[in-house]
């Protein structure tokens, strides 16, 4: 839901301030909410993709530059295949839509791509709202929407996510079209981006749905979405549907267990600012103000991650070995509580995580003991070392 207009003044004043005088925000796009939803428990990357705030160049400046990212040749590469299939207004694209999703409906011809453009992320959010209204009352045609604005509300605050592109079916229904530039070799593609693209789709089935809500009556918002990448080691688009239902779930959870933004902005001392201009100390301090959740999933998704994981480990925070072993130890939160333990000095013997650390310390032992030192024997003069 959005902040009244007084509250939401106030509160996109505040996060400039964060930002820093004169910093321009930096768009929070479908991959970092897909990635903020892996993670809803890390309040560090929340204020600071709210606030807009450039986490590269933080991590930068903070001496700990992550790799995160994509390339400039895989993107100027994602690009012109983009173009492709969107060329001779998305006829390609289109024909790929009625085989995976719609054969039932007529094949399409002389499509509607209607222009979206408009001033500011607020006008093309408002200009892609009223072209799929229009398109969904025009039954019985196709309509391809290239890169439209998507208003997501995330934590109190609006996120504009676009998309590679939306299409309306003849019968009214939306579906959304991720355009990846991985290859899908023999019909199949690497699980690890398949996964990743259908998160981020995920993300902008729920905008989507948000958009439908305000119609009447709510139109449908596909849960299989198209897919499309070159096929095998060429450059000729082909394309798979997939079902974002389990992503879509577990995403609108996560984002809406959320702390919200401006809860986590007036916890903030007086004048935190994330600037990668400020002395390294006084950045340094201000990052550190707010607390994160690090794992080792950060390091695929988090520009910052490299400069948590030091502090992670410099704490002996157990979170650093994984989630999952986090999950097992319960109440033993650093790598020196769980040593205590398992050497039977601290800890609760009824406690399963401490009774089960004091028994893999006894088995450990007795291999060591068992197994004595094993020394080679003697190379023979007369052996051949052929």
């Amino acid at each position: 839901m959005p902040l009244p207009r007084t509250r939401g003044k106030a509160l996109r004043q505040r996060l400039a301030e964060l930002r820093g005088p004169d910093v321009p925000a930096k768009a929070l796009d479908a991959r970092a909410l897909a990635a903020l939803a892996a993670n809803p428990g890390c309040r560090r990357r929340a204020i600071l993709d709210g606030a807009g705030v450039n986490k590269a160049a933080v991590a930068s400046a903070l001496g700990a530059p992550s790799a995160f990212g994509q390339s400039q040749f895989a993107f100027t590469r994602g690009n012109a295949f983009e173009a492709k299939v969107k060329a001779d207004g998305g006829a390609e694209l289109l024909r790929l839509v009625h085989e995976k999703l719609d054969q039932r409906a007529e094949p399409p011809a002389d499509a509607q791509v209607p222009d979206l453009s408009a001033p500011g992320p607020e006008g093309r959010a408002a200009r892609t709202a009223l072209a799929l209204r229009e398109a969904t009352a025009a039954v019985g045609s196709w309509t391809l929407l290239d890169h439209p604005m998507l208003a997501l509300h995330v934590a109190g605050s609006p996120a504009f996510l676009e998309p590679d592109a939306v299409v309306v079916h003849p019968d009214g229904s939306w579906t959304v079209v991720e355009i990846k530039s991985f290859p899908m070799l023999d019909g199949s593609a690497d699980p690890a981006k398949v996964g990743a693209a259908a998160r981020q789709a995920a993300v902008y089935v729920l905008a989507l749905e948000e958009v439908a809500a305000h119609l009447d009556p709510a139109p449908e918002v596909r849960h299989r979405i198209l897919l499309v990448c070159p096929k095998d080691f060429s450059n000729l688009p082909t394309a798979s549907a997939v079902d974002v239902r389990k992503q879509r779930a577990v995403t609108g959870r996560q984002l809406a267990r959320l702390t919200r933004i401006e809860d986590i902005a007036d916890t903030l001392p007086e004048g935190t600012c994330f600037s990668p201009e400020l002395p390294v100390a006084e950045l340094t301090s201000a990052v550190e103000s707010v607390p994160a959740t690090y794992a080792p999933e950060c390091l695929s998704a988090c520009e910052l991650a490299f400069h948590c994981r030091d502090r992670s480990r410099a704490a002996g925070a157990v979170t650093s070995l994984g989630r999952s072993l986090r999950a097992e130890l319960g109440g033993l939160t650093t790598v020196e509580e769980v040593l205590s333990a398992a050497r039977g000095a601290t800890g609760d013997p009824e406690d399963p995580a401490v009774m089960a650390l004091r028994r893999a310390a006894r088995l450990r032992a007795e291999a060591l003991q068992n197994c004595g030192p094993q020394v080679p024997a003697p190379c023979s003069e007369e052996a051949s070392c052929r």
